[in-house]
């Protein structure tokens, strides 16, 4: 009998590569989709340049995050190896699908959520497979590989039920539907993180969509805000509409030790709120955050707004001017208007348009205004002792950063190399724009 050839090699196992654009939902997306891919026998490659097969995973949220996605696909092709195929999947693939398997012949295989990606190895093209006509899995409810960072994104719904009137994500995500509480739970005991961030599209809405009973019942944010915080040191909300933060959620916020809050505003002006199909006006707002200082001083606030509206005037900016001042959040984020097929804005009449230029100097002074500010509050934690979760390489972040998001806390002195996912005491020293740098005086595990 013939023993084995000497030197003979193993078939190499195919790998992958994901690149992700848009939101951590979608980051949260790509880690399940990886999972799914391990557990069909694949390796995640070390480069895109090394893998079988490249998948994207897309964002259609505006006009410049889909140009972005289509630019990342050209790029990604060009850098793909003989042989290797490649895939697009996301938001972009469910609500252009059919145009983007026909715009871009590079693509192998354009996927809709809780579609396979693996036909795209097959010989044979497959162009576009639409999560209706394929529902392969429930991409929601996917299990997804331990965590490579001491925190973690969990994503506890999928679509949403408002209709904002600037925002297609309904038209292609659906209507909300939330997630069991103890299948969030047991994704984040799996985890083993020491943060967890819970996102979702209408976050404070949670388990609204899984009974009519009244808010007391069991799955809802409350129950589920708890639960969390009984199981890692930090929780953190990324977003809230401010007409769900009510007392009681801002209560629940502030007792897990982690007062932040992500408020989705937009604006203030009520006229324009009314004509975005938003909650609110400036009063009220103003009313909901004195409320989250009130019992938390120290509270961290974070907000985005869309300048350029249909129909905002000098008045509606001035007013949103004056309440950045105000206000004084730590955190925030400008974007100009994005005209959306399908949405309510789309449909307004061209006199209500408002100039790119125009647009674009708004968004200019908003920035400059609220960087001074954050730089201000950065600034008055200089000689704080702030407590410090470690996220490696000699940097972290307190209850007042999101990760991937705001700024950073850099790390000096004997304490400074501790292990990521521990956390640490440190003075702060001095600030730089949005960082802080702080030296370690000890630490906990």
């Amino acid at each position: 009998m013939q023993g084995p050839l000497t030197g003979a090699v193993a078939p190499r196992a195919r790998s992958f590569w994901i690149h992700t654009l848009g939101c951590p939902k979608n980051e949260v997306d790509s880690q399940k989709l990886a999972g799914r891919l391990r557990a069909g026998g694949l390796e995640a490659a070390e480069k895109p340049g090394e893998a079988d097969l490249i998948v994207v995973n897309t964002c259609a949220f505006i006009e410049a995050a889909r140009a972005e996605s289509i630019e990342t696909i050209i790029e990604l092709s060009d850098l793909r190896r003989d042989g290797a195929r490649l895939a697009v999947t996301g938001c972009l693939a469910e609500r252009n699908g059919e145009e983007l398997a026909e715009a871009l012949p590079e693509v192998d295989l354009v996927a809709g959520f809780g579609a396979e990606l693996t036909p795209a190895l097959a010989a044979a093209p497959v162009a576009f497979l639409r999560r209706q006509e394929l529902p392969d899995f429930d991409l929601l409810e996917l299990p997804r590989p331990p965590a490579s960072a001491p925190w973690a994104y969990v994503k506890v719904a999928e679509g949403c039920d408002r209709r904002c009137g600037f925002c297609a994500i309904p038209s292609f995500r659906g209507p909300q539907r939330s997630r069991a509480l103890a299948s969030v739970l047991e994704e984040v005991d799996r985890l083993d993180v020491s943060e967890v961030v819970l996102v979702a599209q209408d976050l404070a809405s949670y388990g609204g969509d899984r009974s009519s009973a009244s808010r007391l019942e069991h799955d809802r944010i409350l129950d589920l805000v708890g639960a969390v915080a009984a199981r890692v040191d930090w929780v953190r909300l990324l977003y809230l509409y401010p007409s769900s933060l009510t007392d009681e959620l801002v209560d629940a916020v502030v007792a897990t030790g982690v007062p932040y809050f992500d408020l989705s505003l937009q604006h203030v002006s009520r006229p324009l709120l009314r004509r975005m199909r938003r909650f609110g006006e400036r009063g009220r707002i103003t009313e909901r955050i004195g409320r989250i200082r009130s019992v938390a001083p120290e509270a961290a606030l974070r907000s985005s707004f869309i300048l350029g509206y249909p129909g905002e005037t000098e008045q509606d900016h001035d007013e949103l001017l004056s309440f950045i001042e105000e206000a004084e959040l730590d955190w925030a984020g400008f974007f100009t208007f994005s005209r959306e097929a399908g949405t309510y804005a789309d449909g307004l009449t061209e006199e209500l348009q408002v100039p790119e230029a125009l647009a674009l100097e708004r968004l200019a002074e908003c920035s400059e205004l609220q960087d001074a500010i954050t730089a201000r509050r950065r600034a008055s934690l200089v000689g704080a002792e702030l407590t410090v979760l470690v996220d490696g390489d000699g940097r972290g972040r307190t209850y007042r950063e999101a990760p991937e998001i705001d700024g950073i806390v850099r790390l000096a002195g004997a304490g400074a190399g501790a292990a990521p996912g521990s956390f640490v005491t440190a003075r702060c020293v001095g600030s730089e724009g949005p960082d802080l740098l702080a030296e370690v005086e000890g630490g906990r595990p």
